[in-house]
């Protein structure tokens, strides 16, 4: 992990929001002097408000500039603090990599969000929890392939997946034998300096036995 401080920068974040998580973890990966704003997703302040017409999280303020929308900030900071680069250089590859992101976005993100949101609407939080844990055991055998998914470098997709596959345990999903191989890759990913200062306390928590 490359640990030179650069510019500070603000961060509203959630301490538990799985989006805010990625963003973290490029920040970390990337050795960026920030500030992060730990927020309540749920009643946000003023001043984000201000920033952010949405209210919602995670919301980076870079001097005069404001993102929002965790991939729109994940690759501006990887074009922003080239070193280490978490694309590819190579249209293709890079092009490769962001429809990667977009269907864990639309097939993994969008089951991880009944689970965090729905929680009064159990069967949907039965079917999510299902279906989520049947398309992870499917492609398994793809997390042995390379050390990284799909990569030999450490890259945006695994920045988010690295907070999914951490919050297994709190959705109630334990995977079993045969998909060791993402098990295998998730200790890879937790054991990383840059995952491990990139957890909020109440992250932390989720997890005891790493």
């Amino acid at each position: 992990m490359n640990t030179v401080k650069r510019s500070a920068m603000t961060l509203y974040s959630d301490a538990t929001g799985i989006n805010s998580h990625k963003v973290r973890i490029v920040l970390a990966e990337k050795g960026v002097a920030v500030d992060i704003l730990h927020v309540d997703s749920n009643n946000p302040p003023v001043d984000l408000l201000e920033l952010n017409p949405y209210g919602n999280t995670p919301t980076l303020l870079d001097r005069e500039l404001v993102l929002y929308e965790p991939q729109i900030i994940m690759e501006y900071l990887d074009e922003r603090f080239p070193h280490p680069p978490l694309l590819p250089v190579y249209p293709i590859a890079r092009a490769k990599c962001r429809l990667m992101m977009h269907r864990i976005e639309q097939d993994w993100m969008q089951q991880a969000y009944i689970l965090e949101n729905d929680k009064s609407k159990k069967a949907a939080q039965d079917k999510a929890r299902e279906s989520l844990q049947e398309q992870l055991i499917s492609v398994s055998p793809l997390f042995a392939e390379m050390p990284f998914f799909l990569s030999e470098e450490f890259s945006l997709v695994d920045c988010y997946l690295a907070p999914l596959l951490w919050r297994l345990p709190k959705y109630g999903i334990e995977l079993p034998t045969k998909a060791k191989a993402i098990t295998n890759y998730a200790k890879n990913l937790f054991a990383r300096e840059s995952f491990q200062s990139s957890l909020s306390e109440l992250e932390r928590e989720i997890r005891e036995d790493l």
